[in-house]
């Protein structure tokens, strides 16, 4: 597998009207990559560097409609998701987890797919799919996101393996809470990564041919405890939720 470098590179960003994917298009021009097509479900929110792309992850015909567009990228940037906030149970209804489902695994598989032979029609290229430190663990306050954020996981794991013989490298980044509007409620108080920070780590990572980014000192500790996880991290969730959620007819603890 060939270096892949940012430079000169012709690179396309989901989810770039807003946060950390408008920081990637800023970091990739930075590096001076050649093309950037900027892909948000309003394209209109593309501002700055690169081309604004019309894509709902979601929605198969703009899917199709952006690999046949921007056929010549080779590099992949799958930033695009959704957050609701969603507790598996508590939820009053699964509309939360199937729109995380549909856009953070089945949307990002849908561009794998799409784009795979676009990349290597390109000479193999990266694809960079952009996860969570809740892919390792479930808060169950946000059950259904890290569900969805986990099969993610085992998506960019697998699509890894099958893409390896065309050149292509696939990495996954896994982060805490980025400073960008969809935390903005849910970490309210607690620290932040800075968005220019993970995607500096990012195209760092694709350029050294690394497959993983743990952006984070609390992201590296989680998926350091996965041996023991049932020991080290779920005593702790589980406090947490039992003190915010206490059952009737028992006293929170």
């Amino acid at each position: 597998m060939g270096i892949m470098r940012i430079e000169d590179s012709v690179a396309l960003v989901t989810g770039a009207g807003r946060g950390l994917g408008r920081v990637f298009v800023q970091e990739l021009a930075r590096r001076g990559a050649k093309t950037i097509y900027a892909a948000a479900r309003d394209p209109a929110r593309v501002t700055g560097p690169g081309i604004p792309v019309e894509l709902d992850i979601t929605k198969p015909d703009q899917v199709a409609a952006a690999a046949e567009r921007c056929a010549d990228v080779n590099l992949l940037v799958n930033n695009a998701g959704v957050m609701t906030l969603s507790p598996l149970l508590g939820a009053p209804t699964m509309d939360g987890a199937r729109q995380e489902i549909e856009t953070n695994y089945l949307g990002t598989l849908a561009m794998c797919r799409a784009f795979a032979p676009v990349l290597a029609a390109n000479g193999g290229g990266a694809i960079v799919n952009m996860l969570s430190v809740v892919s390792f663990f479930t808060n169950p306050d946000n059950g259904s996101y890290g569900a969805s954020k986990a099969a993610e996981w085992a998506l960019t794991n697998g699509v890894r393996i099958e893409l390896a013989q065309q050149g292509t490298l696939v990495v996954g980044v896994h982060a805490g809470f980025i400073d960008t509007e969809m935390v903005t409620e849910l970490a309210r108080g607690l620290p932040k990564d800075d968005p220019e920070d993970v995607a500096r780590q990012v195209f760092d990572a694709v350029e050294a041919g690394r497959v993983e980014v743990l952006a984070d000192q609390r992201t590296e500790r989680v998926k350091s405890l996965l041996p023991d996880d049932h020991e080290k991290i779920y005593p702790a969730v589980q406090e947490r939720w039992d003190a915010e959620h206490p059952h009737p007819g028992h006293p929170a603890p």
